[in-house]
């Protein structure tokens, strides 16, 4: 279909060439089709040296006259019919074309993308199958951090109890990291974490994520400090918070759907009240 369309557009493109002005300067003709220059948007060139300039002018000429002769060539072997439908398939297309993007404008302008957590809730308890975890999920903050640093023994206590104080100034050195994570009321993929960890990457150690606690690995890149708070499975429910913006997307998407439909309608009601739209007997 994307060919039929694709071909189509460019037969559409071939046997239409406007009037042009005689004062323009012709570039190139195939057959009946003609390239000026004023059809060049020469800001692809700006900044070459004039051969390159010129290669790339010539090379844009020769890609339109191969498809004008491959539009030409289509329009003598192509029967009467398959012609037609190519130029149905192509009105349609820019109906479709025009009346979802005018659409899409009018939604954008109309919709209210504000989402209550009643709505949310609402959606997320009628719709517990959707939320099934494909992936296992996890909880943690971790710093990636040089073992010869001065201050390692005060980063590990800081982040050991990791209070209000701890975070602020954890965050203010974290330049100090060779990585970091620190939001650790967040859920996130285990995979994200494990591919960020590279110990974890360890076969059984993989195993450690499951395990709330503080945990101390080492590898070839420093030291890991770990504090794993919460693992969830893959086959669970997926948390509220973690589907959130799928859920808000979902309720938006149905008000879309809700809105096209009245917006098609009062169009068409508008254009009856107007009298820019009548049926006949």
């Amino acid at each position: 279909m994307k060919y039929i369309i694709g071909l189509s557009c460019l037969f559409f493109l071939g046997c239409h060439n406007p009037k042009r002005n005689s004062e323009e300067i012709l570039l190139a003709r195939v057959n009946d089709a003609f390239f000026y220059k004023s059809d060049i948007d020469f800001r692809f060139i700006e900044g070459l040296s004039k051969e390159d300039s010129l290669f790339q002018i010539q090379t844009l000429i020769n890609n339109w006259a191969t498809k004008q002769l491959l539009i030409d060539g289509a329009v003598l072997n192509l029967g009467q019919e398959t012609q037609q439908e190519f130029e149905q398939l192509v009105q349609q297309y820019k109906s479709d074309l025009y009346t979802s993007s005018y659409l899409e404008a009018l939604v954008k302008k109309n919709i209210d993308t504000q989402v209550s957590e009643l709505e949310l809730k609402t959606i997320y308890d009628q719709n517990r199958e959707l939320f099934i975890l494909k992936e296992d999920l996890v909880k943690l903050r971790y710093i990636n951090v040089n073992a010869s640093v001065s201050n390692i023994k005060e980063v590990t206590k800081r982040f050991k109890r990791f209070n209000n104080g701890d975070k602020i100034i954890l965050d203010s050195i974290s330049l100090e990291y060779i990585s970091y994570f620190l939001n650790d009321s967040t859920w996130i993929k285990s995979d994200l974490a494990i591919s960020k960890i590279k110990p974890l990457q360890l076969g059984f150690n993989r195993l450690l994520l499951k395990k709330p606690n503080f945990i101390q690995l080492k590898d070839s890149l420093g030291l890991y400090l770990m504090r794993i708070n919460t693992y969830l499975e893959r086959g669970n429910l997926a948390p509220l918070e973690y589907v959130l913006p799928t859920l808000k997307q979902i309720v938006i998407n149905k008000r879309k759907l809700k809105l096209i439909k009245q917006l098609k309608s009062d169009i068409v009601n508008d254009a009856i009240k107007n009298k820019k739209f009548e049926i006949y007997n």
